[in-house]
């Protein structure tokens, strides 16, 4: 019985070995708290990108204090980065569009964060969402309307990257005197003035990182603000 359980022992210590071997390579790979580091290659590194002590986004502390908000944004830093190709085309493109996009932000007196919610909305591309919405900032054709976006059979000024970054910005200032913070009028534009008012009323909050909202708005900073540390 002892013999059994001695090559049970055995058995099981060659397989963790070996398991070992097989996770962290031969004897020139090591295994490390951060990942898998190869030290012949050591840019092959599996390796999760750190939180920084503090975040500022569009000129508002984020309170990275708290737990729900620490592991919140840090799901949505390793999916962003991870993302290699389309986050490498972010890269490339922003450089074109932000030259666009910054000086009409600050023109308006809007955060030059919020420049992010072009890459969160449409990856920087002129496209149509399932909903309708179209263009870089992804109106929806009434809020087009609101904020004088011209529409009609030969015209669509969503397409028009001034223009719609200039309704955009008149949107987020609208929000902003409304909510009084920019991270609800980011939240705002991704789920309505009307949707975030009637949750803000319901949850008896007053402060994005305070309310419960659905996968995509309750996600949608947190994605702006790793986008930003990208």
């Amino acid at each position: 019985m002892l013999m059994i359980k001695r090559f049970a022992v055995i058995g099981v210590v060659s397989f963790i070995v070996l398991a070992g071997i097989l996770f962290c390579g031969s004897s020139a790979k090591q295994c490390s708290n951060a990942g898998i580091i190869d030290q012949k290659h050591p840019n092959n590194t599996i390796t999760g990108y750190p939180l920084p002590e503090e975040i500022i986004f569009a000129n508002e502390r984020v309170p990275l204090e708290n737990f729900d908000v620490r592991e919140s944004l840090d799901r949505e830093l390793q999916v962003n980065a991870y993302w290699q190709s389309q986050t490498i085309l972010f890269i490339k493109k922003a450089k074109r569009f932000f030259a666009i996009i910054e000086p009409i932000l600050k023109e308006n007196g809007v955060p030059d964060d919020l420049k992010y919610m072009a890459v969160a909305e449409s990856g920087l591309l002129n496209v149509v969402s399932p909903a309708g919405a179209a263009g870089l900032w992804q109106f929806l054709e009434g809020t087009a309307i609101d904020y004088r976006l011209e529409m009609n059979d030969e015209v669509d000024e969503r397409y028009h990257l001034e223009k719609a970054t200039r309704a955009a910005a008149r949107f987020l200032i609208d929000s902003y005197r409304v909510y009084g913070t920019w991270a609800l009028a980011a939240a705002s534009y991704n789920m309505g003035r009307r949707n975030i008012s009637k949750q803000m009323d319901r949850q008896k909050a007053s402060n994005y990182y305070n309310l419960i909202l659905g996968e995509e708005t309750g996600r949608y900073l947190y994605r702006l603000i790793a986008i930003k540390l990208i």
